[in-house]
């Protein structure tokens, strides 16, 4: 049985939202963003038994409304068809469905009895006049979101495959639910939510107990505990019910109409669906509340739920810079020394490691304190070093995107089917058609009937930044076009399903400061917070570097190394032996056992030193990489580098 919606615990703002569209579906929908445990399946699945029963023509497997007959509905084209009152739809989208499955396809029974094609509905027709839930909809294939962003945006669902060429209405409530920490949707995808929830677990005591002892209560004896709640539950669908028949009533004075505008324009949101939801969420909002007219509030609650999702962010973009400096830093606040002098309240670690791998030529340079540096927005790529604009001459192979396009995969979305007498993929639909298109009389399939089904794939990359955050990085603005590039470089991942990692080092360890993820907004706080300064632990910053490679080794991680090679700080605990505790020496092993992974490297040396000791290049050859000197370093260098580095592996 399913939990009561009238007997969840708080989330006020994620029931008033569920409650909005259930009156008036032309909001939108939904998108509930949360941690898990926080009652967002449950909301939704508990509101569907709230919402007031639909009509349809009766067997109609589109689920036609009386009122609107569809030509390819076998129950629609009776002479005398009935109607029938049923629950509202509750479709459930699950995340590995097949794109056939979605919007429907080819119906084999009729082919194979009647010898005629027709559609056999798919998940959009049972959703018509119904909800479509998507849980965990951010990790929803691309293929089936580029579906649903058609069929959002018309309301009508067209099939067009297999010979077949059908349309039919599809008009439903879209809800999705998601973690944030497992990623974000396409903005596309996004904006057409109408209204977003953030929802978080209870923080007061009583509440928290509250919700363990109902759902306790729920799971002992569902039965009685939904029979406690009957009448709460019939009240919220008398409220809906009646506020559905005073909805066409609602006014909106033109003042508040131009109000609306207003904001829109103020919180720079570029989107003209902003302004429409915001406005039938208003007059949603005043007939949940029994009124004809919209009041100011009301366009105040509904801005909290509309808007959020659609403020254009510039995750890219440097900060303001400050007064007659270009390139602001922060730094922590000085106290005055015994002489009158100031120092930094904070600094790290400035012993110099004398091991012999060690390089002491930082010493000096790793006792500055610590800066935060921003990130330097991207402009028109200069000419590329030399090293890779001659990589580049040489051919390569067609890239699709930024991806290498798949075609020998169980999955995928399908592209077409060829004759094969021995498939591993068999394509059923063109089998059959082949068999029933050559039969003269008994019906038999032979192998020169079967076809092999071809999918294209993209394969998702990750990009794992090893940067050096030491004193040496805060030298020639190397640390601003490191960040900016990373960012850039995330936003371009995003758009085309890759991955960013960024590990940095500095001081006595390294971190991983930069899960792999496409979360543009989480990736911007993590580099813009990042400080530099203090020496350079490289050999621990490779030993994280090996650990994440093979943590995501399905995800075909590219390695990007930023530094100069000057590892002074060894890694202790590794076992006794040639260079144990020495730093240079450690960089060499794990180099080697990187490289065992067969993952594409690049080192892209930061030296800036006039005298350079060649230890990015040394670093370099352990991977089994190129080492490329970005003298002039740039955000647009940097970008430029990688992008062509991932298109060539």
């Amino acid at each position: 049985m399913t939990y009561p919606f009238s007997a969840l615990v708080g989330q006020p703002l994620l029931k008033q939202a569920l409650l909005l569209c259930a009156i008036n579906p032309g909001i939108g929908g939904v998108l509930i963003r949360g941690d898990k445990g926080t009652a967002k399946s449950t909301a939704v699945r508990g509101l569907s038994v709230i919402m007031p029963p639909v009509q349809r023509v009766a067997g109609s497997r589109f689920n036609c409304r009386p009122n609107e007959p569809l030509p390819v509905c076998d129950a629609c084209q009776q002479v005398d068809y009935q109607t029938e009152t049923i629950a509202v739809p509750f479709v459930d989208l699950p995340l590995g469905t097949t794109e056939d499955r979605v919007v429907g396809s080819l119906d084999l029974e009729s082919v194979l009895i009647d010898r005629q094609k027709k559609l056999l509905p798919g998940l959009l027709a049972s959703a018509h006049q119904g909800i479509l839930y998507i849980d965990e909809v951010n990790l929803l294939a691309d293929h089936l979101v580029d579906v649903l962003l058609d069929v959002a945006a018309m309301g009508v669902n067209t099939v067009q495959r297999d010979g077949l060429s059908v349309s039919h209405p599809a008009r439903f409530m879209l809800i999705g639910t998601m973690n944030p920490e497992e990623g974000t949707l396409r903005p596309q995808f996004l904006d057409r939510f109408g209204l977003v929830v953030d929802v978080t677990a209870p923080r007061a005591v009583e509440e928290r107990t509250d919700v363990v002892r109902r759902r306790i209560a729920f799971e002992a004896n569902p039965v009685v505990f939904v029979e406690h709640w009957t009448n709460e539950q019939q009240t919220l669908q008398r409220q809906i019910d009646q506020a559905r028949q005073l909805l066409p009533s609602v006014r909106m004075a033109d003042g508040l109409l131009t109000m609306i505008s207003q904001l829109c324009t103020d919180l720079n949101i570029v989107s003209l669906r902003a302004d429409i939801v915001l406005y039938k969420t208003a007059l949603t909002i005043a007939a949940l509340a029994g009124r004809t007219d919209v009041i100011p509030d009301d366009i105040k609650q509904a801005a909290e739920l509309a808007l959020p999702h659609r403020q254009r962010k510039k995750p890219v973009d440097a900060p303001p810079p400050a007064a007659n400096h270009p390139n602001p830093t922060t730094a922590p606040p000085k106290t005055p020394t015994e002489n009158g002098t100031e120092q930094n309240t904070t600094g790290p670690d400035s012993t110099p490691d004398n091991s012999p791998g060690g390089d002491t030529s930082q010493t000096t340079e790793s006792t500055h304190a610590e800066r935060v540096f921003g990130a330097l927005p991207l402009i028109d790529a200069p000419t590329l070093p030399t090293a890779l604009t001659e990589q580049s001459r040489q051919p390569q192979p067609a890239p699709v995107g930024k991806h290498q396009a798949t075609t020998d995969t169980q999955r995928g979305t399908f592209v077409r089917a060829i004759p094969n007498p021995q498939p591993t993929d068999l394509a059923v639909t063109a089998t059959l058609q082949s068999a029933l298109l050559r039969d003269t009389g008994d019906f038999t399939i032979s192998r020169d009937d079967l076809h092999q089904t071809v999918r294209a794939g993209k394969t998702s990359r990750l990009i794992l930044f090893v940067v050096d955050a030491s004193g040496s990085m805060a030298a020639g603005q190397r640390m601003e076009a490191v960040k900016g590039a990373v960012l850039s470089l995330l936003t371009d991942a995003y758009q085309h399903r890759d991955s960013v990692g960024v590990i940095s080092f500095r001081g006595v360890d390294a971190q991983l400061l930069l899960p792999p993820t496409r979360d543009v907004e989480q990736a911007e706080k993590a580099l813009r917070t990042l400080p530099t300064g203090g020496r350079t632990p490289l050999p621990h910053a490779l030993q994280l570097a090996l650990d994440v490679i093979q943590q995501f080794r399905e995800h075909r991680p590219l390695l990007v190394v930023l530094s100069d090679g000057k590892a002074n700080v060894s890694l202790p605990g590794l076992s006794a032996g040639a260079g144990a505790g020495d730093a240079w020496q450690q960089v060499g092993q794990f180099a080697e056992q990187i490289r065992a992974q067969s993952v594409p490297a690049l080192v892209l040396d930061t030296d800036a030193d006039y005298l350079r000791l060649g230890r990015a290049n040394a670093l370099a050859n352990a991977l089994g990489a190129d080492c490329i000197s970005l003298d002039s370093l740039s955000a647009a260098v940097l970008t430029e580098t990688v992008l062509n580095r991932v298109l060539t592996t």
